[in-house]
C-alpha cells in the first residue's frame, strides 16, 4: 500500500490593521530618590531587580507595578546623532518601579551610579558587617545586620562588574 502524502501551502497571513502600529524604539527612563531626580532619559533596555528577581524592560511593554529590591540596575541608552548609545548602572535598594505609557519610572530609596562606587569601600563595609558577632544580639538586631551585610554584598558586586567591563 502506498500512501499519499499531501504537502499543504499556507499564505502568510496579513497583520491585521489595527495590530501593525510601529513599536517605539525606546522609552522614557526616570530614576527618582527622595533627594533627587537621579536620571530622566530615553531608553532602549533595563534590567531592573525586582524583589524577586531581575525584571526587562523593552519598549512598549505591557504595563506593570513591581517592588523594586536590592541589586544592579542596567539601563541601556540609543544611539542618538553621533553619540552612541552605551549603558549605565546603578546600586538600587527598596522601592517601586512602573512601567505604564512607554514610561519606566523607578523610585528607589537608594540609587547610586556605579562609577561613584569604591570597590575598597564595599569590600571595607562588607567585611567590616561580616567580622561582626551577632551571637549575644537580639533577632530583630541580627536580622538587620543580615539585611546590611547581604547589601553590602550586593554593592560590592556591582563595583566589581562596573570595573570588570572597563569603565574604571
Amino acid at each position: 500500500m502506498t500512501s499519499e502524502v499531501t504537502r499543504l501551502h499556507f499564505r502568510p497571513i496579513p497583520p491585521h490593521p489595527k495590530r501593525a502600529l510601529p513599536m517605539a524604539a525606546t522609552f522614557r527612563c526616570r530614576l527618582i530618590t527622595r533627594e533627587a531626580l537621579v536620571l530622566d532619559e530615553p531608553a532602549v533596555a533595563a534590567v531592573v531587580p525586582a524583589w524577586d528577581g531581575l525584571m526587562g524592560f523593552l519598549p512598549s511593554r505591557a504595563p506593570i507595578v513591581a517592588q523594586l529590591g536590592t541589586g544592579e540596575l542596567r539601563l541601556d541608552f540609543p544611539d542618538s546623532g553621533s553619540a552612541k548609545g552605551g549603558s549605565r548602572a546603578f546600586f538600587v535598594d527598596d522601592g517601586f518601579v512602573q512601567m505604564v505609557n512607554n514610561e519606566l519610572t523607578i523610585l528607589a530609596v537608594t540609587a547610586i551610579p556605579a562609577e561613584s562606587l569604591s570597590e575598597t569601600d564595599a569590600q571595607a563595609e562588607y567585611a567590616e558587617l561580616s567580622a561582626r558577632n551577632v551571637e549575644s544580639l537580639p533577632q530583630t538586631e541580627k536580622d538587620r545586620i543580615r539585611d546590611r551585610r547581604q547589601k553590602a554584598s550586593v554593592k560590592l558586586r556591582t563595583a566589581r562588574t562596573f570595573k570588570a567591563r572597563g569603565a574604571i
